[in-house]
């Protein structure tokens, strides 16, 4: 390893990535080392931490290389439990408004379809971190056509109101719902906070992870079976 930078916040990242690692740090931590080809968020001596804002694939292959050298690595994923947008507009208006939007550590299944293995890797803790943010959105004309070309330009972390860690697949399983023996996506999106297109996710990865079994069908619907006990 190279000596790390004397600072947490770099010019380059956005500020929740900055005041995520600002959070996480710890007396002693090391920041921003070179490893490799690589450059690691926060060292904790033989742990390397790992924050990704966004989409977990996208450390895939990051992560894989870092495991199958046999590192240890925590990695940290924020999810917005309250979320505030923030618009610049041409003319210098601004405005700030809250999100109806509330995620809960369950939302992580939408992340997990993507990377089931490194879920289960042995060496690999996930930290869901349900977090207060704000969005800042520009009217630029760079944006994309869909959001009327307005560019989201920074997300500022305005606080941290739950932590949840993954690391044995049972904390995954213990995302779910009481539900039957034997269930349904049908069943998991009835129960409170849950919908269909999150039901769809959790079983899949849940599934690709090795802890859902598929046992049959009932009509055109999957029958999903794991070892753990449910409460009925």
């Amino acid at each position: 390893m190279t000596s790390p930078v004397p600072h947490i916040g770099q010019l380059t990242e956005r500020s929740l990535h900055a005041g995520l690692k600002e959070h996480l740090a710890q007396p002693g931590d090391q920041f921003e080392v070179k490893l490799g080809r690589y450059v690691i968020d926060i060292v904790r001596g033989d742990l390397l931490i790992e924050i990704q804002t966004r989409h977990l694939y996208a450390l895939r292959p990051k992560l894989l290389r870092l495991l199958d050298d046999g590192r240890r690595i925590h990695l940290v994923h924020p999810l917005p439990a309250e979320r505030w947008i923030v618009r610049e507009g041409r003319d210098g208006r601004v405005t700030r408004r809250k999100s109806p939007k509330h995620a809960a550590a369950r939302d992580i299944f939408g992340e997990l379809v993507r990377v089931p293995d490194l879920a289960v890797h042995p060496n690999l803790t996930l930290e869901a971190l349900l977090i207060r943010e704000e969005q800042v959105w520009r009217d630029d004309g760079r944006g994309s056509w869909r959001r009327g070309r307005w560019s989201l330009v920074d997300r500022r972390l305005l606080g941290v109101a739950a932590s949840q860690v993954f690391g044995k697949p049972d904390d995954y399983l213990a995302l779910l719902p009481p539900l039957p023996e034997r269930f349904t996506n049908a069943d998991l999106a009835a129960a409170r906070g849950w919908n269909a297109h999150l039901a769809g996710k959790a079983t899949y990865a849940l599934r690709a992870m090795g802890l859902l079994e598929l046992t049959g069908k009932r009509g055109n619907r999957h029958i999903y079976h794991s070892n753990r006990e449910f409460d009925p």
